[in-house]
């Protein structure tokens, strides 16, 4: 049986007002972790260097998960490449680097599998790191997790801390961003749908072809693994942190389906009937994302949540959101 960390261990969790951090918050929380050290971005700004390392000093935690990052789809990462690249590796550095002066020797930090090149062999497996070009459309958020993950590595094997970087497929949720600028491409699907069904539109439009393959986890089944990572870190450290490989695992559902497919299943659940208009002139992004989760199904977590079970509840959410919104 795995030695599960003490329910009195102290945990800064870094973006617990986000869509992973949020769903990590929610299970550390029903999992009895109650010495929780949270800071919203207004009360703590993890770009300012002084203040970061001064918070973390203070405060001693005995892990850090860094769940704080600058997301978006495709749009956001195309037009703003710079501010992904810049604030995302900020953030990064100030924590990893913070934590390791604290003294915090274990850290969980959350990755993506936009880190992987752009035409690895499918599924994903972590030997595939760094084997080939990325994806241009999101290459500075790629690089900037890929310089998160060389630090957790190299702070490892200089200082012989335990830092763990985990990578997942498209999140979606509860408390999750539907903004059609800058959210992911399930998210943006359903605020389209509710809204044309509302207006009585007869069509909405869609990035691509279609034919791109995306592998998507509902951010509780994410969260669920993050914690079941962390309870066995001591156990399995060496199958999880080797000086001679990148500390990254997989986690993921093992199914992916193409965009054509996600739209098809958005609109039932939303109940839009209408036509979709594919713009060849977008780019579909990757051809293809599915990560191998052999390591983690090795250890014995999978996901339980359905991709139609997922998007019932994250509709439900939206518009529940909507309900604040107008209140």
């Amino acid at each position: 049986m795995a030695r599960l960390m003490d329910k009195s261990t102290r945990i800064f969790l870094a973006g617990h007002r986000g869509l992973a951090g949020s769903a990590l918050l929610r299970r550390l929380r029903k999992s009895g972790y109650q010495n929780l050290v949270l800071k919203r971005h207004d009360e703590l700004d993890l770009m300012d260097r002084v203040a970061t390392f001064s918070f973390l000093r203070e405060q001693q935690p005995d892990v850090v998960i860094l769940a704080a990052a600058l997301v978006g789809g495709i749009h956001a990462n195309s037009s703003m490449p710079a501010t992904f690249i810049s604030n995302n590796i900020c953030i990064q550095t100030n924590v990893i680097d913070g934590a390791h002066r604290a003294g915090v020797g274990k850290l969980l930090f959350l990755g993506s599998s936009c880190i992987y090149p752009r035409d690895c062999p499918q599924p994903i497996k972590e030997i595939y790191f760094l084997t080939g070009p990325l994806e241009f459309t999101n290459r500075s958020y790629a690089i900037a997790k890929i310089a998160g993950i060389e630090m957790c590595w190299a702070y490892n094997r200089q200082y012989g801390t335990r830092y763990l970087a985990v990578m997942p497929p498209n999140l979606y949720g509860i408390r999750d961003n539907f903004d059609l600028e800058n959210s992911h491409v399930l998210q943006a699907l359903i605020r389209k749908a509710h809204e044309a069904k509302v207006a009585g539109l007869r069509a909405i439009s869609a990035w691509g072809t279609g034919t791109a393959r995306r592998e998507f986890l509902f951010s509780d089944d994410f969260a669920d693994a993050c914690l079941f990572l962390l309870n066995r870190l001591d156990e399995n450290e060496k199958e999880l942190i080797e000086d001679s490989h990148p500390p990254i695992i997989n986690i993921g559902s093992g199914v992916d389906l193409t965009i054509s497919e996600l739209v098809a299943v958005v609109c039932e659940i939303v109940g839009f009937r209408g036509r979709i208009d594919w713009d060849y002139s977008k780019p579909d992004g990757t051809p293809q994302k599915l990560l191998d989760i052999s390591r983690l199904s090795l250890l014995g977590w999978k996901s339980t949540t359905d991709l139609r079970k997922g998007i019932r509840v994250t509709y439900g959410d939206f518009l529940t959101q909507l309900h604040e919104e107008s209140e």
